[in-house]
């Protein structure tokens, strides 16, 4: 049995103490090589950003004959796609591994790799959640003007096995994104400007991730306190989005030089305050009200009235919490399914009641209830 690792009460492997793992510290490391030295189910999440393998081929120029600062170091090398293809079978087999059962993994690649990296993931057990489709809103042209611009990344989500019950913020990424539901398909710009590290006049590391692309990914599937892993850490983006919204995280990197920007910037980064990272909860988190509470609370009465939003029809509230609307009468449920003839009904947004002269849904007489009854 490893240092961190524990036996429970079942005889069964425990996640290790987080006082045991090397929380909030870069590991210059090879990546499996530090993986394989963590314990069993001791992280919640990991991001991957692994070598592309551009094959690029040759230098790239602008047409006004100035040089493209592009992947051209060592770590983006292999051999063969073969070679390639065992190392991302290694790595991957650790960051499973690692995961807890409910854990999942994020890994973000180009068309050089993320098909490669995709299958090699169903190999190894993980089970895809979805693909995310990163649209540049600022790419970097085609110079050579022989291929469409290049103008988007892919991210694969996936849980640690088909049975796993993974992070999701469902309530926290509508909210982001101005009360609709989150696509599948982002827009936002490359990291660009200030955000941009620099070693001198050259770019620090030449696939830098924009802060705003992890501070989706992490406050999408993370909770505050969870253990997030970055086995290709680099400049460190996601050690500074991760202590900005108050999650632990492990960084691997190999390359000295990235590791020492990356130290500096998070040292210079601020978390937010505690009370910024409460997120919206999700309806099955939220404490189950009964329609019946309303009634007895006083935040309805016997005999108010109900409508629905365009004032078709109108219920009584009976004092059993029961509602009546002409030969219907039953739950708020019932009653609503059988006016628009549907096999159910969400009583709670279908029903609206009077209040300061606008109309609102019961589901915020339900919100009004908790908040009272948090305070």
């Amino acid at each position: 049995m490893g240092m961190y690792e524990r036996v429970s009460r079942r005889g069964t492997l425990a996640p290790a103490p987080q006082e045991l793992l090397p929380l909030d510290r870069i590991l210059q490391q090879d990546c499996v090589e530090a993986m394989a030295g963590l314990p069993d189910a001791s992280v919640d999440l990991i991001f991957a950003d692994p070598p592309y393998n551009l094959q690029l081929g040759g230098e790239l120029f602008r047409p006004d004959g100035s040089h493209v600062d592009a992947v051209n170091d060592a770590w983006d090398h292999f051999d063969s796609f073969a070679a390639y293809d065992r190392f991302t079978s290694a790595w991957l087999a650790e960051a499973r591994r690692i995961l807890k059962p409910d854990g999942a993994i994020w890994v973000i690649g180009s068309y050089h790799n993320i098909f490669r990296v995709g299958a090699a993931l169903q190999d190894e057990g993980f089970w895809i959640l979805n693909d995310i489709v990163w649209r540049k809103s600022n790419p970097m042209p085609n110079f050579k003007g022989t291929r469409f611009t290049n103008a988007h990344e892919t991210l694969i989500w996936a849980s640690r096995s088909q049975g796993s019950r993974p992070t999701f913020n469902y309530q926290s990424m509508k909210a982001l994104n101005d009360d609709l539901q989150m696509r599948s398909d982002w827009v936002l710009p490359i990291c660009a400007g200030g955000e941009r590290l620099k070693d001198g006049k050259a770019k620090a590391h030449p696939t830098q991730k924009p802060e705003e692309l992890l501070y989706r990914v992490l406050l999408a599937t993370t909770k505050p306190g969870d253990i997030v892993l970055d086995p290709f850490f680099g400049t460190g983006t996601t050690g500074a989005v991760a202590r900005r919204l108050g999650r632990r995280w492990i960084g691997i990197e190999r390359e000295p030089r990235y590791v020492k920007v990356a130290e500096a910037r998070i040292a210079a980064t601020l978390p937010l305050d505690e009370s910024a990272m409460v997120a919206m909860p999700s309806r099955a988190a939220q404490p189950r009200v009964p329609f019946g509470a309303l009634v007895e609370s006083g935040l309805l009465t016997p005999g108010a009235k109900l409508t629905d939003a365009r004032r078709r029809w109108k219920a009584s509230v009976r004092a059993d919490s029961s509602i009546a609307c002409d030969a219907h009468a039953g739950s708020i449920h019932k009653v609503g399914a059988a006016l628009q003839g549907a096999p159910s009904c969400n009583g709670w947004t279908f029903w609206h009641v009077e209040d300061a002269g606008a109309l609102i849904p019961l589901d915020g007489l339900r919100q009004r209830y908790l908040a009272q009854a948090a305070a």
